[in-house]
């Protein structure tokens, strides 16, 4: 649980960097981070 609150604020700001630096990239970036947050929602639920 731990992991998943400190690894969530790390990941927003490589993602917001990452589409200041590439905007193209932006719909990928959401939708990998979308992924993710679902990802380790639903771990942290069932797992």
């Amino acid at each position: 649980m731990t992991l998943h609150i400190a690894l969530m604020p790390i990941v927003s700001l490589v993602a917001g960097i990452a589409i200041l630096l590439i905007p193209r990239l932006l719909n990928l970036i959401v939708a990998l981070y979308l992924i993710f947050v679902g990802a380790t929602g639903l771990l942290a639920i069932y797992g």
